[in-house]
């Protein structure tokens, strides 16, 4: 009680004693930790979606944007995975003044999301398990632009949501998925990673295949016949929704979603 008090108050200089109370503050960094063997470490969660079975026991420390600091501090972590946009950036400056150790990740590549492994598994005292981690994703990775790569890359365009219209910018890691497989984000031009965008837009930039998560959201877009993805019947939904969460499952969805580009006429 009297060293959160202390937290409180922003008096106390955390030790850099070996990690022993982990709070994830994104599902993604949940199962980095999962992947990595270390749930026992996993004290708090920032809750985002459905939990993977083996964190249903973990106490919550709020939802995504609505991070809760006086049950975070009540757990008394030595390490905060923190994804940047999981909370806002005053909740971001209060933390570190407390004097809580922060790993920040925010991997806008597949093969930076591979490098995190390395280093979430050395804070965590998983060094070999990352090691091995990074490996693999990295071998796999290849071997899918190896397969899949286009002389010509197909025009994608990737909705995440439609009232209102968002995709992903090409700092987004989904973007460089596509890349991997052989398609070209149509919005790469931006740098915000979900910007909205206008219909408009998008008939302007008219591209060659829509993903979206949804059928109803691919439904809408037939009321733009001139779109060259309606023309073709190459409206298809999302294959795996784990695209979305950057942990060492998404090398798996990244293959779904090479295999559906390559349908692509």
């Amino acid at each position: 009680m009297i060293r959160l008090f202390a937290c409180l108050l922003g008096l106390l200089a955390w030790p850099a004693l070996a990690v022993e109370r982990v709070v994830s503050l994104a599902p993604s960094l949940s199962e980095i930790v999962l992947e990595l063997g270390a749930a026992d470490l996993l004290v708090g969660v920032l809750d985002g979606g459905e939990r993977p079975p083996a964190l249903a026991h973990v106490p919550s420390v709020g939802r995504y944007g609505q991070l809760e600091i006086e049950s975070l501090l009540q757990l008394q972590p030595d390490l905060i995975l923190l994804w940047p946009d999981s909370i806002s950036a005053a909740q971001r400056e209060q933390l570190q003044r407390f004097g809580i150790p922060l790993l920040i990740t925010e991997p806008r590549k597949l093969a930076h999301l591979a490098q995190q492994f390395d280093e979430i598994g050395a804070r965590l005292g998983r060094t070999e398990q990352g090691r091995r981690l990074r490996e693999e994703f990295s071998t796999h990775l290849a071997a899918l632009s190896a397969r899949y790569r286009r002389e010509q890359p197909v025009r994608v365009f990737y909705q995440l949501w439609d009232k209102p219209l968002y995709t992903i910018g090409g700092q987004q890691i989904i973007s460089d998925a596509l890349r991997v497989c052989g398609g070209e984000n149509v919005f790469a031009d931006l740098e915000l990673p979900a910007p909205q965008v206008s219909i408009e837009s998008v008939l302007q930039r008219d591209p060659e295949v829509i993903i979206a998560g949804t059928a109803e959201q691919l439904h809408a877009w037939q009321r733009w016949p001139q779109l060259t993805a309606v023309a073709r019947d190459q409206l298809w939904q999302v294959p795996n929704k784990g695209l979305e969460r950057p942990s060492f499952q998404m090398l798996a969805a990244t293959e779904q979603l090479c295999e559906l580009l390559a349908k692509a006429r």
